[in-house]
């Protein structure tokens, strides 16, 4: 298996979902999982309050930055800001299929201009010695074949860039929403192990549809790497099961104690003003599939969000639970 040089498995970025609070409840998930931020723009970290988007909990290491944009000089300056911050890596998204993203000329569309991309790669190098990375799809509308990923990659590695993450999936641009551009284009494994094998040199992650850590199992067979998409976000107890999967020395915590892990957080947070159901809608899942999930999504929904909420909304969830009692 090709383990050695990058993490086994990580967590993908996703809008609205990983923002810092996330980070941290995953974090007590899996101490070693590759965690990244949400998708930044470069404009709003040029042009913006850059410290608002950029700066995140010691704890969240291993992290990844995801930019966004495709001008080699924003992207390059919002990397010499990033620097500053000690990321593990600054990936280019080059997946990413929603309208406005692509409005902007970045994301999956960027597929068609690699030797922008390639720009992109090298500029952003020059600003600092964090590993630049980038993150595509398969193909993107009848573009859907290997010489075109291939033709996409090649400038792309020239360029210096040497780990591709590649969600096994074409994005169809014109007709299919973001969130059908999740399921509705089927899976194609075989051409990213395909990449792998024509290109050993390059450190190929593989993404989409892996659920489970006999699926992580079997791709790591032909990738160095897999990440986890929507099913870490919406069963986060999976990051427990695969860190231990992985290293059968860590002891896997309870979710009881997952909670407990998160209370002085909480505390931290709420104290200094944020709202309790800011942190607490990372952590509904958190009991998928369980005794008592359902009573627990119930209670923490209907309370976390009222005014001076705290941890005790939690310890009360668990207690409202007919397998905790």
């Amino acid at each position: 298996m090709l383990r050695d040089s990058v993490a086994m498995f990580s967590v993908a970025p996703m809008m609205d979902w990983t923002d810092t609070h996330c980070r941290y409840f995953m974090r007590q998930l899996s101490p070693s999982a590759l965690l990244y931020t949400e998708m930044v723009t470069a404009a709003a970290i040029v042009h913006g309050d850059a410290d608002r988007f950029l700066r995140f909990n010691e704890e969240e290491h291993p992290l990844a930055l995801q930019l966004g944009g495709s001008d080699p000089d924003w992207m390059a300056e919002a990397t010499a800001k990033a620097a500053g911050y000690n990321y593990d890596e600054i990936n280019i998204n080059v997946g990413c299929p929603s309208d406005r993203v692509q409005s902007g000329q970045f994301g999956a569309c960027l597929m068609a201009s690699p030797a922008l991309v390639a720009e992109c790669v090298v500029a952003m190098q020059k600003e600092t010695d964090i590993p630049i990375t980038v993150k595509s799809r398969i193909g993107i509308d009848d573009s859907d074949d290997y010489a075109f990923l291939q033709a996409f990659i090649e400038p792309v590695a020239a360029a210096g860039c040497r780990r591709f993450v590649i969600h096994a999936r074409i994005a169809i641009l014109e007709g299919l929403s973001p969130k059908e551009n999740r399921t509705v284009p089927p899976l194609n494994y075989e051409r990213v192990y395909r990449l792998k094998r024509d290109y050993p040199e390059l450190e190929i992650v593989i993404n989409g549809g892996l659920a489970s850590p006999q699926q992580v199992d079997a791709v790591l067979e032909h990738v160095d790497g897999a990440m986890i998409g929507r099913q870490a976000y919406h069963q986060p107890y999976l990051l427990a099961e695969l860190e231990h999967h992985f290293n059968t020395a860590w002891e896997m915590p309870s979710r009881e104690e997952i909670v407990e892990r998160m209370l002085p957080y909480i505390d931290r947070q709420v104290a200094d003003g944020t709202s309790l159901n800011r942190i607490t809608r990372h952590m509904l899942g958190l009991f998928a599939g369980q005794p008592g999930a359902r009573a627990w999504r119930r209670f923490i929904s209907e309370h976390a969000h009222r005014e001076g909420a705290g941890r005790e909304v939690l310890i009360n969830a668990l207690n409202a639970m007919p397998a905790a009692a």
